[in-house]
C-alpha cells in the first residue's frame, strides 16, 4: 500500500476514536443534566432543546454530509445518549 494510503487509514482511526471520546463525554453530560432536571422537578426529554440542536447542527453542517445524513446522524444520537442513560 502507499504512504499516503496508510496515513488516510491512520487520519481515520483517529477520527473513529474522537468520536467514541465525544459521544462517552455527551453521555456523561446528559446524563449528569437529567440528575439536575431530576432534583429540580424538570422532565428529562425536551423537545424544544432538541429542535434547536438539530437547526443548530444543520447550519454548522458545510458538508459533504447530506442534510438527511445530519438529521439520522443526530436522531442516532438522541436514541443512542437515550438508551445509554437508560430513559
Amino acid at each position: 500500500m502507499s504512504d499516503r494510503f496508510d496515513e488516510i487509514r491512520r487520519e481515520i482511526t483517529a477520527n473513529d476514536e474522537a468520536i467514541v471520546a465525544a459521544v462517552n463525554r455527551r453521555v456523561a453530560l446528559v446524563a449528569e443534566l437529567w440528575q439536575l432536571k431530576a432534583e429540580l422537578g424538570l422532565d428529562t426529554v425536551d423537545p424544544d432543546r432538541e429542535r434547536l440542536l438539530r437547526e443548530s447542527l444543520e447550519a454548522a453542517n458545510t458538508g459533504p454530509l447530506s442534510a438527511a445524513g445530519l438529521d439520522r446522524l443526530v436522531t442516532d444520537l438522541l436514541d443512542l445518549t437515550k438508551t445509554e442513560i437508560g430513559a
